[in-house]
């Protein structure tokens, strides 16, 4: 919670926000007062007017979103297979309308014959089968290390980036850093999966090459966060919590470099070392 009320008759205070009534209970007594409370909303991937995912999501970016879901799902090769991208406002939530050129979309087709139904916790929820939710990756190919220095100032510099966290307390967020540890973009989602989604289709629509930094995410890393990574072609990526042995293991057979608890000035590498120079 906000540690101030919040007038309750003005707008949010950020977009991604809305106010909710409520009573803070205390030593010397309660009050009433509204607080700010993370968005939270259906949003419809929609491929050729195909409905294809249900995703749960905070209202931010979903342009941003549905091009890094199309890529680290490898639901295209490269993001100019995506003609166009709407977002259009509806009923309860948002739609996002993703025009595919037509191979991509046959594609698209074949491999799913059902549509997903994600939910803000998990990036594996309504996959077919075990061989879907853990499909092999290719390696990444990048030769890129990073200095210890660069990535806990990255991480250090994260919170003071992160504006909507700031006022909701609910919502993570997944950079992208520079080899010197300057975070480059930033993107929030009540998701850690849609937030990195989102800081990836922002770098392939900027042509910002993944390749060349790293990513920060301030959860813990499990297996479709280094999925993600690696479709991406990210080296490495920096959690703030722990990993899962799933994410390990995957992270050394692509080459992803995984560096963890990464707080205080110190952190601990679970996978592929070679990426720390």
């Amino acid at each position: 919670m906000t540690e101030d009320a919040i007038d309750s008759e003005g707008p949010p205070p950020i977009r991604g926000a809305v106010l909710r009534d409520a009573v803070r209970y205390a030593a010397d007594g309660r009050a009433a007062r509204a607080e700010a409370i993370a968005e939270e909303v259906p949003t419809v991937l929609v491929f050729n007017r195909f409905p294809f995912s249900v995703i749960l999501a905070s209202p931010l970016a979903l342009d941003d979103l549905a091009v890094g879901f199309s890529l680290t799902e490898k639901l295209v090769a490269r993001v100019d297979d995506i003609a166009a991208v709407n977002v259009v406002a509806v009923d309860q939530g948002f739609k996002v309308d993703v025009t595919l050129d037509g191979t991509s979309y046959a594609a698209l087709r074949e491999r799913h014959r059902r549509t997903l139904l994600v939910g803000s916790s998990c990036g594996l929820c309504g996959t077919d089968s075990f061989a879907e939710a853990l499909r092999p990756i290719e390696p990444v190919r990048s030769v890129q290390a990073f200095r210890p220095e660069a990535i806990t100032r990255a991480m250090g510099g994260l919170a003071a980036r992160q504006s909507l966290n700031r006022v909701v307390g609910a919502v993570h967020a997944a950079a992208f850093a520079t080899p010197d540890g300057e975070i480059a973009a930033v993107r929030e989602d009540i998701g850690r999966h849609n937030a990195l989604d989102k800081l990836i289709g922002h770098l392939a629509r900027s042509g910002i090459d993944a390749a060349t930094g790293f990513a920060l995410v301030s959860s813990r890393c499990s297996y479709e966060m280094v999925h993600k990574a690696a479709a991406a072609g990210i080296p490495l990526i920096a959690s703030v919590s722990a990993p899962t042995s799933l994410a390990i293991e995957l992270a050394d057979g692509c080459g992803v470099g995984l560096a963890a608890f990464v707080r205080e000035g110190r952190f601990t590498v679970y996978a592929t070392p070679g990426r720390i120079a």
